[in-house]
């Protein structure tokens, strides 16, 4: 089994209203038991948008933290999913139906080293 992570990319903006955003979410939310059928869940959690972010970076000898994100852009990872399967085609069928739900794209990212 490979850990890979999920990212779900975001436009930057406003947030759907609920009527849009609570039937996606209870999808999601569907998506979650499925995988913990499976025991495949890890873990998945949204994230604040990037303005609540801190960047810590080295200046020479010293550690410098800014507020914001690291880069500016339209889109930003809102969300990540942990799940454990056994390869990336799994991974990837499992990413189709987060696509499929929000709408949004979803980055599929493997982790290095072996579980």
């Amino acid at each position: 089994m490979k850990l890979y992570a999920l990212n779900m990319i975001q436009p930057v903006g406003e947030v759907p209203p609920p009527e849009v955003l609570e039937p996606v979410m209870a999808e999601i939310a569907q998506i979650r038991r499925d995988l913990e059928l499976q025991e495949s869940w890890v873990f998945g959690r949204g994230l604040h948008g990037p303005e609540a972010s801190t960047v810590v970076r080295l200046r020479g000898d010293e550690v410098v933290a800014t507020d914001g994100p690291w880069t500016e852009g339209k889109e930003h990872i809102g969300g990540i999913t942990i799940i454990q399967v056994e390869d990336l085609d799994a991974a990837l069928k499992v990413a189709a139906r987060f696509a499929s739900v929000t709408g949004l794209p979803i980055e599929v990212r493997p982790f290095q080293g072996e579980v």
